[in-house]
């Protein structure tokens, strides 16, 4: 009987099994709803922001705004490099720390305060995107995104009355838009005189913080309290136009811009040596500054004479004279062949007044070499006049006369001020009728055009607009297209665009001038240099 009620049984779940799974199949077929539709697939570039922004939270820059290049090379070079770097920052900052923090002790009655753990984790910082601005100001203007989640390990071990406190940072956070400038560009490596950084945003930081093992950041109102305050701080002493500048190299040495002007006259030389085959030498005299890339300067040649006598005068720019030197080298010409040298001195320049003339005999060496026993060899004298004139203040170029924006012009606004827009040139724009190039410039309504320019896929304008605005145009953007019009009448393509880009000025309102080439958007490869520059009355 018990066999039989387990048969029973379980054949009882296998039809019932069976009867649902059909039964359901049935019903799920049955009250299937049929005004269901396919779903609309569309491209991202159709989708409004807020849409995009539910979607990809983590756009970076480089796809949101097109001024914003990438920089994934510089990402993987970073992640590559991040074990060293860890180490050499880390490094770096105790040695700066080190005698702040010997000298500040002993205001708060302090033993010792010293770093137990200082790390900055296995995780590099990432860089967003990258926007760069071109000027012709000798400076390069770079503002990176800035996005650094890491995992530092930052213990400070504070010693006072016996007593020992251990303080530690964990889980930094930290998002920032720096504006990182590099100027002025010189000669001399590291090629930049000075960095100057500014933030264009203020920073988020977020961070955990021990004390005594208790983690501080937990206490209710302490972590708004601190974000905003370090928020507020960071703030105060770099938010833009605030700055922290770095001095690299003294920019006049640098730049070793001209200072003044050597009047050099040759007057003449005495008992030359002989170096042709008849007993004569034809000399001649080439005279250089030191430490300038400039050729040298030539006398005329005097054939035949061990004596000769020129009184040619020369003009040479002086950048630095504590350090340049006059060099004199006498040669004799030689119509085939190598010009020997019969012999050379120098004059340093800081042996000179200024503004008084001064006459130097020189007795011609084969070398500048003090030790060589052939400088005793008598190979004749060369006589010269040397002025040195140095530049007044007033005629001296200053760094920031380079790159000073003009006043407004009269009638502007008090509060506002006036947009330049001066159009340069295109470059590779083709029209598919026609190729005729002018650009057209809208702003607020107000629209202007450059003169049209016949069959050039490269075209030079170089003409100025001025907008006269209210306010300054924070928020506004400046349309540039270059467009094509037919110079034959009854075309049926009279006008098309060649590609049209739109500027964001509120980076002309900080930077006072910008001027840059930009891609033409629904141009294959076409570009177009704009220089702008926002002038005010004050």
């Amino acid at each position: 009987m018990g066999v039989i009620s387990t048969l029973l049984g379980f054949s009882g779940f296998g039809i019932g099994v069976s009867a649902g799974l059909v039964i359901g199949y049935y019903l799920f077929i049955y009250f299937q709803p049929t005004d269901v539709k396919d779903p609309i697939i569309r491209p991202l570039v159709e989708r409004d922001s807020e849409t995009l922004q539910r979607m990809l939270p983590e756009i970076p820059l480089w796809v949101k705004n097109p001024d914003f290049d990438r920089v994934d090379w510089l990402n993987k070079f970073i992640e590559y490099m991040w074990p060293y770097l860890d180490k050499a920052i880390c490094k770096t900052a105790k040695e700066i720390a080190k005698p702040i923090i010997a000298e500040q002790i002993p205001k708060f009655k302090i033993d010792s305060v010293e770093f137990e753990t200082l790390t900055l984790g296995s995780l590099p910082p990432t860089f967003q995107g990258m926007k760069v601005y071109v000027t012709d100001e000798k400076e390069l203007i770079m503002e990176p995104s800035l996005k650094w989640a890491g995992n530092p390990n930052v213990s400070v071990v504070a010693k006072s009355f016996g007593l020992k406190a251990t303080v530690q940072v964990l889980d930094l956070q930290v998002f920032a838009l720096p504006r990182i400038t590099l100027k002025p560009l010189v000669p001399s490596f590291p090629c930049f005189a000075k960095i100057c950084l500014s933030l264009m945003e203020k920073p988020h930081v977020d961070f955990g913080l021990r004390l005594f093992g208790a983690d501080l950041m937990s206490v209710p109102g302490l972590y708004r309290f601190v974000q905003e305050k370090i928020k507020e701080q960071v703030a105060n002493m770099y938010l833009w136009p605030r700055t922290l500048e770095v001095q690299i190299l003294d920019p006049s040495k640098a730049l070793k811009k001209p200072v003044g002007i050597l009047h050099v006259k040759v007057l003449h030389a005495m008992k030359l040596k002989k170096k042709d085959l008849l007993g004569a030498s034809d000399p001649y005299v080439k005279i250089k500054l030191t430490e300038s890339k400039l050729p040298s300067k030539k006398t005329t040649v005097k054939h035949k004479n061990l004596n000769p006598e020129w009184n040619e005068e020369f003009n040479m720019v002086v950048k630095d004279p504590e350090s340049q030197a006059v060099e004199f080298q006498v040669y004799d010409w030689e119509q085939i062949g190598k010009h020997d040298r019969m012999g050379m001195n120098v004059v340093p320049l800081k042996e000179l007044v200024p503004d008084e003339p001064k006459t130097v005999t020189l007795n011609l060496l084969k070398n500048m070499d003090l030790n060589d026993v052939q400088n005793e060899k008598s190979r004749g004298q060369i006589v010269v006049e040397l002025l040195y004139k140095p530049f007044k203040d007033e005629d001296m170029p200053t760094f920031e006369d380079a790159g000073t924006v003009q006043k407004a012009s009269e009638g502007t606004p008090p509060g506002g001020g006036e947009l330049v827009v001066r159009v340069h040139e295109a470059q590779d724009v083709e029209g598919k009728h026609h190729t005729n190039p002018y650009v057209r410039i809208l702003l607020k309504g107000e629209e202007r055009k450059t003169k049209h320019i016949k069959k050039n896929r490269d075209p030079r304008w170089d003409e100025e607009f001025k907008f006269k605005l209210e306010e300054p145009p924070v928020n506004d953007k400046l349309h540039v297209e270059v467009a094509s019009a037919s110079s034959r009448i009854g075309l049926l393509h009279p006008k098309e665009s060649l590609g049209y880009v739109d500027i964001n000025l509120g980076d002309v309102v900080h930077n006072r001038r910008i001027n840059e080439k930009y891609h033409l958007i629904d141009s294959r490869n076409g570009k177009i240099q704009i220089e702008l520059q926002w002038r005010t009355v004050s």
